[in-house]
C-alpha cells in the first residue's frame, strides 16, 4: 500500500521517477540489434576463439569480440575501451562476471578490423591491453576479490597469483584445446567475497594461526561484544587480563580448537590481527561448477592443503595448477568439466594423476542432514 500510495506504479517502474540513486535501467544500453532481437535468438557459434556470433530469428546477426580486461583499471585503459567501442561498435561495449571485456557489432566487415586492432595493441613491456579470447573449451578470465591491494583480512594477494597464473595458461585462453571450459578463480580468505567454492579449479588465500591479541589496546579500540559476537563459531570469550605494570583491562581470549581463522573478529577489532608471514598461505581446490549440464552443480574440494605465499610469481602455486590442467586435458573426455572428470576416474587417480599427495586432511568427510534432503539443482528428477 506504501507503494501505491506513493504513486509508484509497478508495471511502469521509471514513470514519474524524480531521483537518480541507482543504476540506469539496463535495457537502455542495448545495442540496438539485441533490443530489437531479445528472446529470439537461435543460436551461436564460435567463429574462433574470442570471437563470437549469435543468430536470430529474423536472420539479424551480432558479433562478439573478447578480451580479457583486468580487475582494477586504470582511467586511462577504460578511456582506450570507450575510444575503440567508438570506433568500431558506435560505442557500445560490456563486461563479463569473469572481468572479459566484449565488444559488440552487428556489422561483419568490422570484426577482422577490430582484432587486428585490439591484437597490436601492447603495454610498454610487449605484453597485450587486450588479448583475445576466454570462450569455449579453454580458460576465461580468473575471477579474484581484493587481496592485498585492498582488504584487511587477505591470506594472499588477489592480483600477483592471479596474473602469474593466467601468465603460465595464457596459451589455453586463447585456444580451445580442453575438453570443455575451464573456470579458475582466487579469494584471498576463506571469508570467499570471490564465491571460489563452485570452481573447476579454485586458489583460496588461507590462515593456519588464530588472531594475535593486543592486550593493552584491545579496551581502548575495540567494543568487546561485537569482537565477541563477530565470531561464527564461538571461539572469544570476555575475559580481564592483567598488564606487565600490574594494571587490569577488559580484553578477550580465543579458544583455539574452535577458531577456523575467518579474520571477523579483526574486521570488528584492529587489536585482534590475523595477518601472519609463516601461517599464511593458498589451498588449491577442484572440482565445482555452477552449470547444471550433464550433472548437478558441485563443490569444490581441497586437493592441495597448503602452499606458502610466494610472491612475486608464486611458483608452486602455478606449477600445481599446470599439473593438474595438463592432466585433465589430456585425459577427460569431449563436454566433460574437471570434476566429472575425477569422478568418472575415481578421486584416488585423480591425485595420482595430476602427481599431488594425497593426506587425511583432505578427506571429505562433511555430511550436513540437509545435504541428503535437500533440493541442490534446478534437474529434473522423476
Amino acid at each position: 500500500m506504501a507503494f501505491i500510495s506513493s504513486g509508484y506504479n509497478p508495471d511502469k517502474p521509471m514513470e514519474d521517477r524524480i531521483t537518480d540513486i541507482g543504476p540506469r535501467k539496463f535495457d537502455e544500453f542495448y545495442p540496438p540489434v539485441i533490443a530489437k532481437n531479445k528472446g529470439k535468438w537461435l543460436y551461436h557459434e564460435y567463429l574462433r576463439p574470442g570471437v563470437l556470433v549469435h543468430v536470430a530469428q529474423s536472420g539479424d546477426e551480432v558479433y562478439t569480440v573478447r578480451c580479457g580486461g583486468a580487475r582494477l583499471m586504470s582511467t586511462t585503459h577504460i578511456r582506450e575501451i570507450c575510444e575503440i567501442a567508438e570506433k568500431y561498435c558506435d560505442g557500445y561495449v560490456r563486461f563479463t562476471t569473469r572481468n572479459n571485456i566484449e565488444f559488440m557489432l552487428s556489422d561483419k566487415s568490422k570484426v577482422d578490423p577490430l582484432v587486428k586492432d585490439l591484437e597490436g595493441r601492447k603495454f610498454d613491456g610487449g605484453s597485450f591491453k587486450f588479448p583475445i579470447g576466454g570462450t569455449g573449451a579453454g580458460i576465461s578470465n580468473i575471477v579474484h576479490t581484493q587481496g592485498w591491494v585492498h582488504c584487511h583480512t587477505p591470506a594472499t594477494d588477489a592480483s600477483g597469483p592471479v596474473k602469474a597464473t593466467l601468465d603460465e595458461l595464457f596459451t589455453d585462453f586463447q585456444n580451445h584445446r580442453l575438453p570443455a571450459h575451464l573456470r579458475v578463480s582466487l579469494a584471498c580468505c576463506l571469508n570467499m567475497c570471490g564465491a571460489v567454492h563452485c570452481s573447476d579449479i579454485a586458489i583460496l588465500g588461507y590462515h593456519r594461526k588464530p588472531p594475535m591479541i593486543d592486550h593493552e589496546y584491545l579496551d581502548k579500540m575495540c567494543e568487546v561484544p561485537l569482537a565477541i559476537a563477530a565470531c561464527p563459531t564461538a571461539a572469544i570469550r570476555p575475559v580481564k587480563m592483567e598488564l606487565p605494570d600490574g594494571k587490569k583491562v577488559n580484553s578477550v581470549a580465543v579458544k583455539e580448537e574452535r577458531c577456523m581463522f575467518c579474520g571477523n573478529c579483526y574486521t570488528m577489532c584492529p587489536s585482534m590481527p590475523l595477518a601472519d608471514t609463516e601461517g599464511d598461505g593458498i589451498v588449491i581446490m577442484a572440482g565445482g561448477k555452477v552449470s547444471n549440464r550433464i550433472s548437478a552443480p558441485k563443490f569444490s574440494k581441497v586437493v592441495v592443503a597448503f602452499i606458502p605465499n610466494e610472491p612475486p610469481r608464486w611458483p608452486t602455486t602455478t606449477a600445481t595448477i599446470r599439473k593438474i590442467v595438463e592432466a585433465y586435458a589430456a585425459d577427460a573426455h569431449k563436454y566433460e568439466r574437471l570434476g566429472e572428470w575425477a569422478e568418472r576416474i575415481g578421486w584416488e587417480r585423480f591425485f595420482e594423476k595430476c602427481e599431488l599427495d594425497f593426506t587425511h586432511h583432505l578427506i571429505d568427510d562433511f555430511r550436513d542432514p540437509a545435504y541428503y534432503t535437500w533440493r541442490q539443482t534446478s534437474q529434473f528428477k522423476f
